[in-house]
């Protein structure tokens, strides 16, 4: 059955006190609605994208839709004045399909929906006629009378918070409007309320939501938003590189640098494998330092010249040196932000010409210590922070030109490196390099851009 993701950006945005409507709101270097059809677009279980836009920007819809090639997005409808009439719209822009239809609705403001929610509620629909979301209630809820004074304490064991998508066979939904359009005192403010008094027989099934699938209504939810997708990020697990994708990588160009040992050198022995053409670059095999832009230079101008093409640009290069900054000299300061800041820096710079010529990708590498500076290797720490902010900009700026930057954020992973700083760890204490390069080349495979892509045992 087809399943049409239906995104309600028909507000005015009052309550957020701009002048445009939050949904066009940038945020993290993209518009809030951009953040969520990103996710309807990527995810592998909706067919169709509808989006039902305040009348007064639906110029402004269509533009974002045709810059970012969304090809999913099929109908740009017309919202109405209430939250009911962008769902009536929806509906009668469906009813007359020839089979029957899943229709999941969705606030465009709330850009942290996850593939497995979706996932979820469009299972769900297998067995269900009507989905909700929903997370527990941690706050005591109060009812209160006409005076302001308690009049119950209703037990939070059995209350939710409501999020969406909520999700309608379309014969569903269709027939509770029919009915709801028949009564002079009809409010509503969602579809499941809809069906809930107008359908009592229908079971409405509600499945597991997200507390950081918050919707975008205040000026403070706008605060939390640039710290959500700030954390936000690609978890991989459980996928494997398909004989599809091996196609895809054969004959491809990848540059390399870093790729003596541990992730970068599992990295080249599966792309080659799979048929690429690897060029690897590192201090030890070719004595190339990333933090002189001419060895860099001088690198791709190689790979450029035998192949007359670059697709992927792989940075694993960097220093860890585990000892506190009062003890480190000024020369190892120098080498730790030369390479992982500068590097990175030089990297990117140099291989743009390359990349925007073959609409190509850009790798680069984080820590899980980007989140929080560890004791004994602060420099290290922020530098990895840095890398998180540097391919979120650098991904916005690269966009028009076709580019996709994203970055590895492995969990403790057992390389060289790793040893000569902490020595011998548990068995089993951390992950293995080889599964950091597996999810390293799905990421390059994929066109999301601007990512974290998580990498855990």
């Amino acid at each position: 059955m087809k399943n049409i993701g239906v995104l309600l950006a028909g507000g005015k945005g009052n309550r957020f006190g701009g002048e445009i409507p939050k949904q066009l709101i940038k945020v993290a270097g993209k518009t809030i609605i951009e953040h969520t059809i990103d996710v309807f677009q990527r995810s592998n279980m909706i067919d169709e994208i509808a989006i039902v836009s305040n009348p007064n920007y639906l110029s402004n819809i269509e533009e974002i839709v045709a810059k970012n090639r969304y090809s999913k997005v099929k109908k740009i409808l017309n919202g109405g004045k209430e939250r009911s009439d962008s769902s009536l719209a929806a509906i009668n822009a469906y009813k007359y399909e020839s089979k029957e239809v899943n229709l999941i609705f969705h606030d465009a403001v709330r850009p942290f929906i996850e593939d497995s929610i979706i996932d979820r509620v469009i299972k769900s629909l297998e067995e269900y006629n009507a989905v909700d979301v929903a997370i527990p209630a941690t706050d005591t809820i109060i009812e209160v009378d006409s005076n302001n004074v308690i009049s119950k304490v209703p037990n939070r064991d059995m209350l939710r918070r409501g999020q969406t998508p909520q999700a309608f066979k379309l014969s569903t939904i269709d027939r509770a409007y029919e009915l709801a359009m028949q009564d002079p005192n009809f409010k509503a403010t969602d579809d499941c309320g809809v069906v809930m008094k107008y359908l009592p027989e229908e079971r409405i099934i509600v499945v597991d939501g997200s507390e950081t699938n918050i919707k975008i209504t205040y000026e403070l939810d706008m605060f939390l938003a640039d710290k959500l997708f700030q954390l936000n990020h690609i978890d991989f697990a459980n996928t494997d590189i398909s004989d599809e994708m091996k196609t895809v990588l054969k004959d491809k160009v990848v540059v390399i640098f870093g790729g003596s040992y541990g992730i970068g050198k599992d990295i080249s022995t599966l792309l080659k494998d799979y048929g690429s053409k690897v060029y690897s670059f590192s201090r030890s095999l070719t004595n190339t330092n990333i933090k002189d832009p001419k060895a860099v230079r001088e690198a791709l101008e190689l790979v450029e010249k035998r192949e007359n093409t670059i697709n992927y640009v792989i940075n694993t290069a960097a220093i860890l040196n585990k000892e506190p900054l009062m003890n480190i000299d000024d020369s190892m300061i120098d080498d730790i932000l030369d390479v992982n800041y500068k590097g990175m820096v030089n990297v990117a710079r140099e291989s743009f010409k390359y990349l925007e010529k073959s609409n190509g990708h850009l790798l680069l590498y984080t820590s899980s210590s980007y989140t929080r500076g560890r004791q004994s290797y602060a420099l290290y720490s922020s530098t990895k922070a840095a890398v998180v902010n540097f391919t979120q900009a650098i991904s916005e700026e690269w966009r028009p030109f076709g580019i996709k930057v994203n970055c590895i954020n492995p969990e403790r992973t057992k390389t060289p490196m790793r040893i000569k700083n902490f020595g011998i760890e548990p068995e089993g204490s951390l992950l293995d390099s080889y599964e950091v390069a597996k999810v390293s080349i799905l990421t390059i495979l994929n066109d999301f851009s601007g990512q974290v892509v998580y990498v855990k045992r």
